[in-house]
């Protein structure tokens, strides 16, 4: 590697030129940054403005790029340069002209606030080293999926649709999963009135035609290890016999098992064979196959159908669902219409306490069964039992407010759908390093360090980012869908499926160039460690969110680059600050921290330290920023990967060096997450909250030190933080620190 070259590049477009004294800001990244090259320019993002800095970098040997001008979120694709260098991004756009009042007596904060940017941006590009592509690439293809029905079928028909080969492993003898055994499915095109065709037949036909298909029935996966591009994955018959392939990405679609209605003997359940659910109904709708349905108990002529919806489901009783299944108000409603068109003169009633029917058929399909003659009551059913050859169904009519009890023929229970995601690593946890032992009930036998199946959300179903990685799951090239991540229909999981595919491949196809999946996609750094360093403490391995650090058989960590998603929280987790990456690290961070000028206490200037996450706070504040919304001109931002990359030592030395106060900005945690990276934000909350114990030490007040959780759309709120800040120092007075 060639001897570091910085080039700073300050631009006078956008107003920054009237704003700001940028020919003394190119004096300040010279003199106090040590950049080689200094240039101002009238509009960098220009076509001559990146030739200029290209020129630099191919004749000049600029290989530290610091660019003073928008946002890093702005412009990415005018600053991506040619060549070995690192890009560091100064905001004086949205971080320092469009906070600033524009009035001359402003005007001497504001160029404080570029200034130290500026020698910000400097030290940044210092301790940047031009990342290179992960040391271990994956170059398999192959796409492996777990799960034979509906959602599996499609990934695998998407997938060779593609050109890429997969594999298709069903644990039963036969493809198409829950949905084989359903007569009708609720329809997925316009006018959404009539039930139609499962399509199952067409899809098993058509994978049995596709040569890019190779499916294993009565297997299951017994072990599964290694990384994007290059999976292992053991495949086990019935017999025990195993055979081990290797692929390039795995799509999970083990789908769901039906609530067991068994807990349910209030409604009847268990009591009569003439009480079944919505699953019992499909098959003996299947079996009749257009003809009447008998009912099960005696075989007779079914006169009046209820069907009781939420049956121990959307409910907070010990051993029900308190979730909504989704589906299962539009199955009534197509279950209802199996009657109604084979014999009109059947009485079919659901009884309901809110009727949803989400999605495209919603509530035409709902005016179809009411023109069919199906009736819909508001009521809850509060006991079901066999009565003189029928059943007696009680319930209180919502409506009427009244008591009601109905014979009844055929009592269908919508009990709602459970996933089959595998253990719960929470309860299950990994093998010690170096062993290995089969679960039968897990779905793919991962050997994580983490733990053997994917971690889980809440109800049982697989985690995943509901908001903006809806089909990511915590380990990196390994997808869900369908049912086994949230309740859904069979058009819900072809698009469901349909998407993870899309997942998986673009995973594969990144895998081949060493590069990060999302959120972080395409980034080429990977962390490393000194290993002489390491005390093998574990922090690590045990916080990292993603399942990337193993350990050897000397416990030291061993890291995947291919799992890894760069968030840095192995970094902020490592208390001997060992690990970093080439292009983030603990110096990257602190050194920027250490450029700002900290005036002394008698200047009345205060600095606060403002650490936000890239994902959600850096945006709300940029966007701030744009409808001109302003905030003490003391802050100083420094944008982090995750807030779980937050390595306290930045607290430390932020206060030991005279800055007045921190504010921490993450994402909403918990089970409602909105971390980019799952855990970071709660492990920056959980180190956050022990940082009293260095305040007390260094006799500091604890209110300098403030930690929250901000959404993409606090664009009022995150300003309003961090004034809220500048006051709090107002109040309690400048650091001692000072001198």
């Amino acid at each position: 590697m060639a001897d570091m070259k910085i080039g700073a590049y300050i631009c006078k477009g956008c107003g920054l030129g009237e704003r700001l004294d940028t020919k003394q800001l190119a004096n300040v990244a010279s003199r106090e940054g040590k950049a080689a090259v200094a240039k101002e320019h009238e509009f960098l993002c220009s076509a001559a403005g990146v030739e200029m800095i290209q020129n630099d970098i191919t004749n000049d040997g600029v290989n530290r790029v610091v660019i003073a001008a928008c946002s890093r979120r702005a412009k990415t694709e005018a600053f991506a340069f040619d060549g070995e260098v690192t890009l560091s991004r100064v905001n004086l756009r949205e971080g320092v002209i469009w906070v600033r009042p524009d009035t001359d007596e402003a005007r001497e904060l504001t160029e404080e606030m570029a200034a130290d940017y500026v020698r910000m941006g400097c030290a940044e590009a210092k301790y940047m080293t031009p990342p290179a592509s992960a040391q271990e690439k994956g170059m398999i293809n192959h796409l492996l999926v777990v799960g034979g029905g509906i959602a599996g079928m499609t990934a695998a028909l998407e997938a060779a649709k593609t050109g890429y080969p997969v594999t298709l492993v069903e644990k039963t003898g036969a493809l198409g999963g829950a949905a084989a055994n359903f007569y009708k499915r609720i329809p997925d095109r316009s006018p959404y009135a009539e039930p139609m065709d499962t399509g199952i037949a067409a899809m098993i036909a058509a994978i049995e035609a596709n040569p890019k298909i190779s499916v294993k029935l009565n297997c299951t996966i017994t072990k599964t290890s290694g990384a994007p591009g290059r999976f292992a994955a053991d495949i086990t018959t019935e017999s025990g016999a195993t055979t081990t392939d290797n692929f390039g990405a795995i799509i999970m679609a083990s789908g769901f098992k039906p609530y067991d209605m068994s807990k349910l003997p209030e409604l009847g359940a268990g009591k009569s064979a003439d009480v079944v659910d919505q699953m019992g109904l499909e098959k003996l709708a299947k079996a009749a196959n257009g003809s009447a349905i008998k009912r099960p108990s005696d075989g007779k002529e079914i006169k009046k159908v209820v069907f009781v919806q939420c049956a121990g489901q959307r409910s907070d009783k010990e051993g029900h669902l308190n979730y909504c299944s989704g589906h299962c108000c539009s199955t009534s409603i197509k279950q209802a219409m199996y009657f109604r068109d084979q014999n009109p003169d059947i009485e079919t009633t659901i009884l309901f306490t809110d009727l949803r029917t989400p999605g495209a058929p919603g509530e035409d399909f709902y005016r179809s069964g009411q023109e069919k003659g199906v009736t819909f009551r508001k009521g809850v059913v509060s006991d079901v039992s066999p009565a003189g050859g029928s059943l007696k169904v009680k319930f209180k009519d919502l409506i009427l407010n009244e008591d009601i009890s109905e014979d009844a023929d055929l009592v269908v229970l919508a009990t709602g759908q459970v996933a089959n995601a595998g253990v719960d690593i929470e309860v299950v946890k990994q093998d010690e390093p170096g062993e290995w032992k089969v679960n039968a009930d897990s779905i793919l036998n991962m050997n994580y360090r983490q733990g053997k199946d994917l971690p889980h959300l809440k109800h049982g179903f697989n985690d995943s980012h509901f908001i903006c990685f809806p089909y990511e799951t915590r380990r990196t090239g390994i997808y869900t869908c369908g049912p086994v991540r949230r309740p859904m229909d069979i058009q819900q999981t072809i698009e469901d499926a349909t998407g993870a595919t899309l997942k998986a491949i673009q995973s594969m196809e990144n895998a081949h160039l060493g590069r990060a999946a999302h959120p972080r996609s395409g980034d080429l750094s990977y962390p490393s460690f000194r290993k002489e360093g390491c005390t093998q403490c574990k922090r690590c391995t045990v916080e990292c969110p993603f399942g990337a650090i193993d350990e050897d058989e000397r416990r030291f960590p061993v890291f995947n680059e291919s799992r890894c998603r760069r968030c840095g929280t192995c970094m902020g987790a490592c208390p001997v600050r060992v690990i970093s990456f080439e292009n983030y690290s603990v110096d990257t961070v602190g050194q920027q921290l250490k450029a700002v000028d900290i005036p002394d206490e008698f200047s009345e200037k205060p600095r606060i330290l403002v650490l936000a996450c890239e994902n959600d706070a850096y945006p709300a504040l940029d966007m701030a920023a744009m409808q001109g919304f302003q905030y003490s001109a003391f802050t100083r931002v420094i944008p982090v990967r995750c807030l779980g990359s937050v390595n306290t030592i930045w607290i430390t030395d932020a206060l030991n060096s005279g800055y007045d106060g921190a504010v921490l900005m993450g994402c909403q945690k918990g089970d409602n997450y909105q971390c980019h990276f799952v855990k970071g934000s709660e492990l920056a909350h959980v180190r956050m909250s022990k940082i009293d114990d260095t305040l007390k030490t260094l006799n500091l007040e604890p209110e300098r030190v403030a930690t929250y959780e901000i959404a993409i759309t606090d664009i009022k709120r995150a300003p309003d933080l961090i004034n809220d800040m500048a006051a709090t120092i107002e109040r309690v007075g400048m650091s001692p620190f000072k001198f």
